[in-house]
């Protein structure tokens, strides 16, 4: 009988482009270490950003951009993901690529300015009133159905909360009765019931019962400190794109039609500048009352010179309004024509109004020993065993050709050392599959000697 063991497959992440940035690797003074966070050299281009990080903490960079313009392969997005992991997640950081402008359903500026607002954050903190602890007892109390018949309904319900300080016994609705059936929630569990609305909230199973059982899922939290009828400070943290939307969409009835024409919206509505200015009034009016606080976070566009002339005029306007994020821009373009237009032609794809406005960053190709560097981290990275000659050769590949291509190389180089039977890459396995797939240099230069053999 054969008997093999299945692996789990919960710690098993996707390894992506970007997985080994953590951050700029900058020291207390804000100096860039050669080789840390994930990120090796652009020493100029760090620092920079870790300027541009510390203005954004302080919130003194909304409604201002940056330009990071470099050669393909130069670690332009890996310094805007970092500047993200630098922030942490409670700042707003939101990726799009130029071409995303371009839907079949809504206009351009609507995708540029719902990006906008999802890039500005709002931190809404409350004092609410709360009864919080472990329930002792949950009684649902029934009495005769009013519509007549055999059936009875419950008229309220009561529950005893328990916390380290004292008991106590709440006479509930019923509404809230359906709210404690939906969490599932059980004599021993640890709740919270807002008194202004009545939602409900299962924190976990009280950490008396951890013994209970020798396996199980639960999640065990301690008994609340504490009165059981409190007052506590809750804090949400939403976008503005996240209000707009809310608002804009109706609510709809009850009825089968209203659920079926919800479901089935053909395409996606445009959310109008009126509903968007009345929520920018009430943002303000809770700023101004203490109790909403703004964060302007991130918009990083990739490939800016792929926006039209349209789009960047109506960035201008956006940059200039009151309730602004910060804006990074990325492009690998010289001197091109802007799109929309016949014969403009301006550094990096941009105008040069908006140019004007960019602190611009600049990220230079990289050296050999910076290709190694990073060819070692990205081995480590994937989980991959290289010889040193095998680095080696595929840093001079790198160099020769791009880093990303040598950067593809390795997990073919693993297959085909597979194979081979072997479990370390050899500079013999990145020969082979150097030799098996071509970069853009060789494929041009084949297509140089062959043109007439393909189609026009």
């Amino acid at each position: 009988m054969k008997i093999e063991e299945v692996k789990s497959t919960v710690k098993t992440q996707r390894v992506a482009a970007h997985s080994h940035v953590k951050g700029l690797g900058l020291d207390e003074n804000g100096i860039p270490i050669q080789m840390a966070a994930g990120l090796v050299g652009q020493k100029n281009a760090r620092e920079a950003a870790g300027v541009v990080v510390d203005l954004i903490k302080t919130k003194k960079m909304s409604g201002r951009a940056l330009l990071l313009a470099g050669p393909p392969g130069t670690g332009k997005t890996a310094i805007a993901l970092a500047i993200a992991q630098e922030l942490g997640n409670k700042v707003p950081f939101c990726p799009m690529v130029g071409s995303e402008v371009f839907s079949s359903e809504i206009k351009k500026t609507e995708v540029l300015m719902e990006n906008f607002r999802r890039s500005i954050g709002l931190r809404i903190r409350e004092t609410k009133e709360v009864y919080e602890g472990e329930v002792t007892e949950l009684t649902p109390v029934e009495t005769e159905n009013p519509m007549g018949g055999y059936g009875k309904t419950i008229s309220n319900v009561v529950i005893g909360l328990k916390t380290a300080k004292g008991t106590k016994q709440l006479k509930l609705d019923p509404s809230i009765y359906e709210s404690l059936q939906k969490e599932k929630v059980d004599v021993g569990d640890v709740i919270y019931i807002e008194a202004n609305s009545g939602a409900v909230k299962r924190q976990g199973r009280s950490d008396t019962f951890a013994t209970e059982f020798d396996l199980e899922t639960e999640e065990y939290v301690p008994l609340p400190k504490g009165e059981v009828h409190k007052k506590k400070e809750v804090i949400q943290d939403v976008t503005l794109h996240d209000l707009d939307a809310a608002n804009a969409r109706p609510q709809g009835g009850q009825d089968v039609l209203s659920m079926v024409g919800q479901i089935m919206k053909p395409k996606k509505t445009e959310i109008t500048d009126k509903l968007r200015m009345e929520i920018n009034k009430v943002v303000n009016k809770y700023i101004d009352q203490g109790i909403a606080e703004l964060v302007p976070g991130v918009l990083f566009i990739d490939e800016v010179h792929m926006l039209d002339l349209e789009c960047f005029t109506y960035l201008h306007k956006s940059l200039e309004s009151a309730i602004a994020p910060i804006v990074i821009f990325a492009t690998n373009r010289g001197r091109c024509v802007i799109r929309g237009t016949d014969d403009i032609v301006s550094p990096h794809g941009v105008p040069l109004d908006l140019l004007d406005r960019l602190l611009i960053v600049r990220t230079a190709p990289y050296n050999l020993s910076e290709i190694e560097q990073i060819l070692r981290l990205r081995a480590q990275t994937e989980g991959l065993s290289v010889e040193d000659s095998g680095i080696q050769a595929l840093s001079e590949i790198g160099a020769n050709t791009t880093l990303r291509y040598a950067v593809q190389l390795m997990t073919p180089a693993h297959q085909s050392c597979k194979v081979n039977g072997r479990s370390q890459i050899s500079k013999d396995d990145i020969m082979d599959v150097n030799s098996l797939f071509l970069d853009a240099k060789r494929s041009a230069k084949f297509l140089q000697e062959d043109n007439t053999k393909y189609m026009i």
